[in-house]
């Protein structure tokens, strides 16, 4: 029994004392860092941070040597500074410091003050730099939306590539109503989903706007598709509608709802509304102006 324990003791003093070896070798300045190597990752490139910038603003957060340096301390610093999406940091013997930075590539403005990268991610740089390469799109959604602008940019562009338009601006409302604005200067008024899916209401128009254009004699500044059998084209610049031929009214159980609509006013001023439908599509009850709206 007896030589048992003084086995264990002899066994942890070894143990303390090549713990206590270790430590001293490490602190040793043979094991100091002396290079901090940086590059982007594989298949990008640094545009808007560069290495030399990087390596002043973390230098001097590094703290330790080759093993005692907190690699997650260092990979967090580098990603604090704007435009570093992601760092990956690793040691290389004996001295080195290797880090592959992945910048943001923006995609489109947010709000007021942030920009959206292609992950649909939201982050702080200068605006004035993003657009170095030409004007962004703009997105807007309540909180936590980001995703959800992400897809439906992608999905606008796929379905309004027919008539070579893009989309300037993409905005979803509190109450998921959306609206947007081409680069042509027309604006689509998609209000919710529900009733007919956003990409038939879409679809519609892609095939009939051609034809519109043609009888309207200019483009519509706005198309409001929240219609099941047609859609609203009004103009600027022409004379007011009939009396009878008034905009549509309010959905059934929505007139007391805040109206979200963006505010017409001066050259945007509806003049003209014509509600239309695809060819051969059946004509429902008071299609021409009174027809529902989808929100």
């Amino acid at each position: 029994m007896l030589n048992a324990l003084a086995n264990a003791l002899i066994l942890l003093s070894l143990l303390a004392l090549l713990a206590a070896a270790g430590w001293w070798l490490a602190q040793r300045p043979g094991f100091a860092l002396r290079v901090v190597r940086i590059d982007a990752v594989p298949g990008t490139e640094l545009r808007h941070v560069s290495a030399v910038l990087l390596d002043q603003s973390v230098r001097q957060r590094l703290r330790g040597n080759f093993f005692t340096v907190d690699l997650d301390a260092v990979r967090a610093g580098f990603e604090q500074v704007p435009w570093v999406r992601r760092a990956m940091v690793r040691r290389v013997w004996p001295d080195r410091l290797e880090v592959a930075i992945e910048e943001h590539r923006p995609l489109a403005t947010w709000g007021e003050n942030q920009l959206m990268n292609t992950f649909g991610e939201l982050y702080t740089a200068n605006a004035a730099e993003a657009e170095e390469d030409g004007p962004l799109p703009h997105f807007s959604g309540p909180p936590g939306s980001e995703q959800k602008l992400l897809g439906r940019y992608e999905e606008l562009r796929r379905w309004l590539a027919p008539l070579g338009v893009t989309p300037r601006s993409v905005l979803l409302s509190p109450r998921l109503a959306w609206w947007v604005q081409l680069d042509d200067g027309t604006r689509l008024v998609l209000g919710r989903e529900q009733g007919v899916p956003l990409e038939e209401r879409v679809a519609r128009w892609v095939e009939a706007y051609p034809r519109v254009r043609g009888r309207l004699g200019e483009r519509a500044q706005v198309i409001d598709l929240r219609y099941p059998n047609g859609f609203a084209a009004r103009t600027a610049g022409s004379e007011p509608p009939p009396a009878d031929h008034a905009p549509p009214a309010a959905p059934a159980g929505d007139s007391n709802q805040q109206d979200t609509r963006p505010a017409l006013s001066g050259s945007d001023a509806p003049t003209r509304l014509a509600a239309l439908q695809p060819t051969g599509a059946p004509r429902a009850r008071g299609a021409d102006r009174t027809d529902q709206r989808t929100d």
